[in-house]
């Protein structure tokens, strides 16, 4: 068996958001599973659209997830003298012919059709066929270039996601495959770009299903036979509509940015489409040894924002303390002030109370920077009330050592004394110390306080 070979061929027309990754993850995956080689092209060729900051969302957004090519990246235009090359051996063979309707002729073409009902679509006006006769080439007018789709017989190709696909050729015109300056289209460059790259799967949205025969009808022009074709359903968003910047769709570098894990959002992405059994939180390693085409699956897929915020809060619980404190550092506001010991007991202490790596960053910032209180829990917790076991607390704190234990002593002290109840004290504490009322246990969170800045905030009220 040849060695597995896939792609990835994003346009950089907009950035690059969850379903345009999902289709790098499944064939880097593939190729991946099967000692292959994962392959990434930027298909360009759409001058007026892409755009470099298009191409470097792309790459920084494969680059967080791991989705590391093996080759490449491959720019198709950087490639246009091979394609020129290859348009010229269709024209020798006979296999293209110049075709000089305008482009206001063919929509009035189209307008008739669909008038009586029929597929809009090229007639054929300027095919060249045996005892023809075509119409006088117009002067000043540079033809588009078509390839001879064959007239009749089916294409057909054994889909690993949707099964047997057929269709019939006369359902097909002769598609432009260059354009009046030669610059070559999409469909031809792709089948060209395959080719040369040995592609033995191409696994790609099931938006390409239409361009697929076209596809294997050049193969099939150039000698060569198509590859395994996988085509994955949709993605949906929230309210069921096709995930699209339109849609609200966001970039993937965004979400590197509110602080989840590339390894949750592979495991998030890996479930839209497909499944391993009941298994719900997995490593990537988990996911590569398990992965193959057979357990794609058929119906779209809809994005859901809470399951991915509990995906990513379940790898932040299973990170051991050395690591989420590395994960969470680049998000806080003061890294420099923070101890590694010290940042690692933050991070085991607050997380599983995140669902993000923001959200952890939030809760250990309040150890190192000034806090503002909830208005209403102030005004619940900290009032005439508990004021007095407040002062009673911090005088008390000042001469004690400072560990989980004395802490501990020193609070139970403080309630025997005014004779309350420990939220009666810890309460209005948390409130002065963090901001909010609900919290850790008191005595882990300020252990982890230096004394002299809760001395400070028990002071303020």
């Amino acid at each position: 068996m040849s060695t597995v070979r896939t792609r990835f061929a994003p346009s950089p027309t907009g950035f690059i958001h969850l379903g345009n990754i999902r289709s790098a993850l499944y064939p880097w995956a593939f190729a991946r599973a099967n000692q292959g080689k994962f392959i990434l092209r930027i298909e360009d060729t759409d001058l007026d659209r892409s755009t470099q900051a298009s191409v470097d969302v792309i790459l920084e957004g494969m680059k967080w997830l791991g989705l590391t090519p093996d080759e490449g990246p491959f720019y198709q235009m950087q490639r246009i003298d091979r394609y020129k090359e290859v348009l010229s051996q269709l024209v020798k063979a006979g296999a293209v012919y110049p075709c000089y309707m305008s482009v206001e002729e063919l929509d009035a073409l189209r307008e008739r059709q669909m008038q009586a009902k029929e597929k809009p679509r090229y007639d054929g006006t300027w095919r060249p066929e045996e005892g023809k006769t075509l119409p006088p080439v117009p002067q000043g007018v540079k033809p588009v270039l078509r390839f001879k789709n064959p007239k009749s017989g089916v294409v057909s190709w054994q889909d690993r996601v949707k099964g047997l696909i057929e269709i019939s050729n006369d359902e097909l015109d002769d598609l432009v495959i260059a354009r009046p300056d030669g610059t070559p289209t999409y469909n031809f460059c792709v089948v060209v770009d395959d080719i040369d790259m040995n592609i033995t799967h191409v696994i790609r949205g099931d938006d390409h299903v239409n361009n697929t025969p076209r596809q294997i009808n050049i193969f099939k022009a150039l000698g060569h036979e198509p590859p395994v074709y996988a085509h994955l359903p949709t993605v949906l968003n929230e309210l069921g509509e096709k995930l699209s910047k339109r849609n609200g769709a966001k970039a993937v570098t965004a979400y590197a940015q509110e602080g989840y894990l590339p390894e949750a959002m592979i495991n998030y992405l890996s479930r839209l489409g497909w499944s391993h059994g009941d298994d719900e939180i997995f490593t990537t390693e988990q996911f590569l040894s398990w992965f193959d085409l057979d357990h794609l699956g058929r119906s779209a897929a809809q994005f859901d924002e809470a399951k991915l915020k509990w995906v990513n809060a379940q790898h932040m619980k299973r990170l051991s303390a050395t690591a989420l404190a590395k994960e969470v550092l680049p998000f806080l506001k003061t890294p420099s002030a923070l101890e590694p010991s010290k940042l690692e007991a933050l991070s085991q202490l607050f997380k599983d109370r995140c669902d993000t790596l923001v959200d952890l960053a939030q809760w250990i910032d309040r150890f190192y920077s000034p806090v503002q209180a909830d208005p209403l829990e102030y005004s619940k917790y900290v009032n005439e009330t508990s004021i007095p076991s407040i002062k009673s607390l911090a005088l008390k704190l000042e001469s004690i050592e400072w560990d989980v234990p004395h802490i501990a002593a020193t609070l139970k002290e403080v309630l025997t004394e005014q004779g309350i109840k420990m939220p009666q004290l810890a309460m209005p504490v948390r409130v002065l110390l963090l901001g909010t009322a609900q919290t850790p246990s008191l005595d882990q969170v300020m252990a982890l306080f230096d004394k002299k800045v809760v001395l400070e905030r028990l002071s303020k009220f």
